[in-house]
């Protein structure tokens, strides 16, 4: 075992060549994190460029990762262990001469260093969008919490920290501690906090020091400024999850719109460009340039390929061998670089340069034009760590665009990236013409740039307004009629708001007329809205479906109540448009996260399909979630010391979003995935409803009411036809054999619509007698009934069996936990008690003190007797 943890910090120097092959005919991560001989290899950690330099962070890192190492091979009893892990650092960080990069990237990495704290602050915490077991996407870590003790030291040792966030993402397993439930009822009626063994001591905390639990909940609720503090010592052993301390014509003219845009608005300032073209050979059209000005973007444009080879071999690589030597050039290695390769013909010896591209330290991103492009070249997007992404053979839509425009360097600096906020195409007759509105918000602005695409003859007639009304004609855009395309650069920032624009076909024949605008953020200070499109898995079987999801954010703020419609376009076949949704239902794993999802199983043939994701926000609504559930590092507010009470430095309160005063819009691409198996022709009903995931129960009275969100037809859509539910005082009992639990009526529920709300009340005691009989007086025994469910279908197909539902029936003669109206009531008489008494007492010292005044009277009396006699 290594127990010092590798470390190899690495530089970046934006490199990119572009690699075109047209013929006659014309996203998926590679390998990460491997467990070598029981230790894991490939860690990438990222610190994003707006991090200032700082040589203590590398050195808290490397101790972190040290001591987590130990950690997790004494966790998990000798098995696993840490052996290395590399270090992205920004370009900006000139103090110390770092190795060069090779092909890693910023958007690659398993765990961030970020300063944008989100909703959780500077809580450590892992992005899971995913359910129990499965892989999350990375772990994110403060600057603060790395290099300020005191603060780290709510959370306890870093290494144990990480090997927490460890798990949720390795293992996809979920905390075992509920912020939201911070306490719970026992059987014996106990306040008892929710924590991971019971074992655990400490006591509950008020604002004037130490207080009973009584004093701390008031009617099932925690009152505020009440918390529970864990003894500094303790017996007991926690859980590691709890606390851790088309003709080729065509495809030519889709290229060329698509790679000028790409030139002239999606590669980022001071990267160096080349470009490649190639049929049987490859050919330099131009050598490394860096971009520094939009003169530098013209000319790298000029080199774009003009005409189709009249060959009919593709030698792809040729072509990869051709980027290499421009970049050896100027560089002497390849490594550190990115390849886009672009190519609609077949080529069945693509595997000769597979090892020397996985070898050469660079990224290659493949687009493939058409059905005849092979599998086999997106082998070395797979191989690489690259994107890959599939183009429809049809003018009538804006995928290549949209794939461009999806491919950034990999700083992670979303600050200087280009964000698309429109991406259209439609048919428009002759003479007929076509108006849309798209959103500058205030977020982005910089660097906007309109761009209109036609198919033939000269430009539609187009007018721009912006939001103070301000009209652009054609005669304001650059035209390109080689490429046909017309582009309006706004100078400064863009005017927020709505932008209106009209095209007119003055063509005498029907246009496919496409519109594409991006922009950059318009400052530093405020973090522009993203959107991440990917699929569960890029390969799938009929009838597995594929789970789209859609990663909405601001910065690291997860962005709710947005409209998301995903387009999946198959080879063959018209696209289809699917809403994602993140209500925490069917396949979204946790509500109002960020992270919209759905299921995808129209599948029309076996083949590739093309992702496209659009996001719309409206103005004048709750854009970022105020709190949002997930798994992040525990917070400890303090500790019991020898009696004593020891607090940990306050932690930072989360930022919360007011609204967005014109929404929003944005597009982005989420590659390519595959189908196989897909029977043709008519095929029989193989999708059942969806598990049930949030299926809640609670009692009323001596009923349980069940609530939980209706699953469809298929999966997630449609309606299904009814519900099967059981229960059992078994926990083991109902998980491993529902068939045989004890059935509940459901004759009179009428599935809703799939996403609708489900509520139905049942009684436990008119099904079974075992729960009828009498506790015992002394201990108080409570029912704990266990519910699960499953939906089912008109062609009787079943859902998987819900999660299941717990709960704990107080019986009648018992004293169950008081209710709010019955604590204030207990109270009242208790107040009217004490009062009776303390007027019983003015009463007697009244009367007491009266017989003394008129005894004191009559010894005076006398006195004055005796002193006139």
């Amino acid at each position: 075992m290594s127990h010092r943890s590798n470390t190899g910090p690495v530089h970046r120097l934006k490199l990119v060549i572009l690699l075109f092959a047209l013929s006659p005919e014309l996203l998926f991560l590679g390998a990460g994190v491997k467990l070598q001989d029981n230790g894991y290899e490939g860690l990438l950690l990222a610190i994003n460029p707006r991090v200032p330099e700082n040589l203590n962070l590398i050195a808290n890192i490397k101790e972190m990762i040290t001591e987590a190492s130990f950690y997790l091979f004494s966790a998990t009893k000798r098995r696993v262990f840490f052996r290395n892990i590399q270090i992205l650092i920004p370009a900006t960080w000139t103090a110390h001469n770092y190795s060069r990069v090779k092909q890693e990237s910023y958007n690659k990495a398993n765990v961030i260093v970020t300063e944008q704290h989100g909703v959780y602050g500077d809580d450590p915490h892992t992005l899971q969008h995913r359910g129990c077991g499965k892989e999350g996407k990375y772990i994110h870590f403060t600057p603060s919490f790395l290099l300020r003790d005191e603060l780290a030291a709510g959370y306890g040792s870093r290494g144990r920290v990480f090997v927490h966030e460890w798990a949720h993402l390795r293992w996809g397993v979920f905390d075992e501690y509920n912020n939201d439930k911070p306490f719970y009822i026992n059987g014996r009626h106990e306040i008892q906090a929710t924590r991971c063994s019971s074992d655990i001591t400490g006591v509950f905390v008020c604002e004037n020091g130490f207080c009973s639990p009584e004093d701390c909940i008031v009617s099932n609720f925690l009152r505020e400024g009440c918390t529970f503090l864990y003894n500094s010592q303790q017996n007991a052993t926690g859980s590691i999850m709890f606390m851790q301390s088309l003709p080729s014509a065509d495809r030519l003219l889709r290229l060329q719109q698509a790679a000028e845009l790409y030139l002239m608005q999606v590669v980022e300032t001071h990267t160096f460009v080349g470009i490649v073209t190639f049929d049987s050979k490859g050919e330099i059209r131009a050598q490394l340039q860096q971009i520094n000005s939009v003169d530098d973007r013209k000319l790298m444009a000029s080199h774009l390929p003009t005409a189709v080879s009249t060959e009919a071999d593709t030698n792809i690589c040729a072509g990869v061998k051709k980027g290499f030597e421009v970049l050896e050039k100027r560089n002497g290695r390849a490594e550190g670089s990115v390849l886009i390769l672009v190519t609609s013909g077949a080529d069945k010896h693509v595997n000769n340069c597979l090892l020397t591209s996985m070898s050469s330290g660079s990224i290659i991103h493949s687009i493939a034009l058409g059905s005849s492009a092979v599998e086999t070249v997106e082998e070395l997007s797979h191989l690489t760590g690259g994107l890959k992404f599939f183009i429809p053979d049809t003018f009538n839509s804006n995928r290549l665009t949209e794939a461009f425009s999806r491919i950034s360097s990999g700083t992670g600096d979303i600050f200087q990236q280009s964000l698309q906020l429109e991406s259209m195409c439609e048919v428009v007759q002759p003479q007929h013409r076509l108006t849309n509105l798209v959103t500058v918000d205030t977020a982005v602005g910089n660097d906007t740039i309109f761009v209109v695409m036609w198919q033939t003859g000269g430009p539609p007639d187009i007018v721009l307004l912006d939001p103070s009304g301000r009209k652009y004609n054609t005669s304001d855009f650059v035209i390109n009629l080689a490429f046909r395309t017309a582009s309006l650069r706004i100078p400064a920032t863009a005017k927020h708001g709505h932008w209106t624009y009209t095209l007119n076909n003055t063509h005498h024949s029907p246009q496919a007329l496409k519109v594409t605008v991006a922009s950059r953020a318009s400052s530093l200070a405020m973090s522009p809205a993203t959107v991440e499109a990917f699929v569960e898995r890029d390969k799938t079987f009929f009838p597995q479906p594929v789970i789209i999801y859609a990663n909405v954010r601001k910065g690291l703020y997860p962005i709710i109540n947005a409209t998301v419609v995903a387009t999946v376009e198959p080879e063959a076949g018209g696209p289809v448009e699917l809403q994602l949704l993140d209500d925490g239902a069917g396949a979204d794993v946790i509500k109002n996260d960020g992270i919209y999802s759905r299921y995808f199983f129209s599948f029309a043939v076996s083949g590739r399909y093309s992702l496209t994701v659009h996001v719309h926000h409206p103005p004048s609504v709750s854009t970022l979630a105020h709190s949002v559930p997930g798994n992040h590092a525990l917070y400890v507010p303090g500790y019991v010391v020898n009696d004593s009470i020891k607090m940990n430095a306050p932690k930072k309160p989360s930022h919360r979003h007011v609204e967005e005063q014109w929404g929003f819009n944005r597009v982005t691409s989420g590659g390519v995935f595959s189908v196989l198996g897909v029977p043709a022709g008519p095929r029989p009903d193989m999708f059942p409803p969806c598990k049930i995931t949030d299926l809640e129960a609670v009692q009323v009275g001596e009923d349980v009411m069940l609530s939980w969100t209706a699953p469809g037809e298929d999966f997630d859509q449609g309606q299904s036809t009814s519900y099967e539910i059981r229960m059992s005082k078994s926990l083991q009992s109902i998980r491993d054999d529902f068939k045989n639990a004890v059935s509940v009526d459901t004759s009179e529920i009428i599935p809703q619509q799939a996403g609708a709300w489900e509520i139905f009340t049942f009684s436990p005691k008119l099904l079974t007698s075992e729960l009828e009989r009498e506790p015992d007086e002394e201990t108080q025994e409570t029912y704990r009934v266990y519910v699960a469910m499953r939906a089912i279908d008109r062609n009787a197909l079943k859902s998987t069996v819900s999660n299941i539902a717990l709960v704990s029936f107080f019986p009648q003669n018992s004293a169950p936990v008081h209710s709010r109206d019955g604590l204030i009531l207990k109270r009242a008489f208790i107040t009217v008690g004490l009062i009776a008494i303390i007027c019983l007492i003015i009463v007697v010292a009244h009367c007491t003190l009266n017989r003394k005044k008129r005894a004191l009277k009559r010894e005076w009396s006398e006195i004055s007797m005796n002193k006139y006699i």
